[in-house]
């Protein structure tokens, strides 16, 4: 049995919670793996190490539902995803704080932080949209040559957003690509909406939340693919 931790604090309210454990089985199903998941509650990571809380699990998944009851713990979780090389997939919530890890970690930008929680921050790597797309859906074009366009087998998509007012601050994406964090795809407008981490075997955050998919009863392909990363790195160990 595979094991994915979902690290956030469950509400039965926010629609992606719901959606989740059912885009994780229609993919462990088509994949003929017996996977289960189990909610990982942000203070718990900051209650213990986070190898002794994350250790057993095969892949992590940043979900949809900030502010978190703990940013630090969810922090925590996506550092100890990145640094042990276990697949990592951040949504909605869990994107922004995949690209604040990798600020304040890999850059260095120590008060790299989300304008949602902390708006007088004085470097928001995360910063309010132009104008809000929540319950959207939307057309994304994929970066040719991309892990994300391989997984999709195509540079056009369309996927919905949830609840989402904060996307990446485009004056430090020059910085974050550089680094290896790079653009995924873009909206129409060019701005950024994924991101995937090159040194990494699976580190990808969408600002959208393809777990809706779930309540089509639809496989979608990047979480088939992440599901897949998280039973093969398992059986590699």
């Amino acid at each position: 049995m595979y094991r994915i931790g979902l690290i956030g604090d469950y509400n039965p309210e926010v629609v992606a919670h719901g959606a989740i454990p059912r885009a994780i089985e229609l993919a462990a199903k088509d994949l003929g793996k017996q996977v289960e998941v189990e909610w990982i509650l942000t203070p718990r990571l900051l209650q213990a190490p986070p190898e002794e809380v994350l250790s057993d699990f095969d892949g992590l998944w940043a979900v949809p539902g900030s502010p978190y009851k703990s940013k630090e713990g969810v922090l925590q979780g996506i550092s100890y995803a990145r640094e042990n090389l276990i697949p990592f997939l951040g949504t909605c919530g869990g994107f922004q704080h995949m690209v604040i890890e990798f600020a304040r970690n890999v850059l260095g930008l120590a008060e790299a932080d989300h304008a949602e929680d902390n708006p007088a921050a004085s470097l928001l790597i995360v910063a309010p949209l132009t104008c809000s797309v929540s319950q959207q859906t939307h057309i994304f074009t994929l970066t040719e040559g991309s892990r994300i366009a391989r997984i999709y087998g195509r540079l056009e998509i369309a996927e919905q957003y949830g609840t989402c007012n904060y996307g990446v601050n485009a004056a430090f994406t020059e910085k974050l690509v550089e680094a290896g964090l790079c653009v995924g795809g873009v909206d129409t407008k060019g701005e950024v909406r994924l991101m995937e981490y090159v040194q990494h075997p699976f580190f990808i955050g969408t600002l959208f939340q393809p777990e809706r998919s779930a309540f089509q009863g639809i496989v979608h392909p990047l979480l088939k693919e992440f599901v897949f990363q998280a039973t093969q790195q398992a059986k590699d160990v």
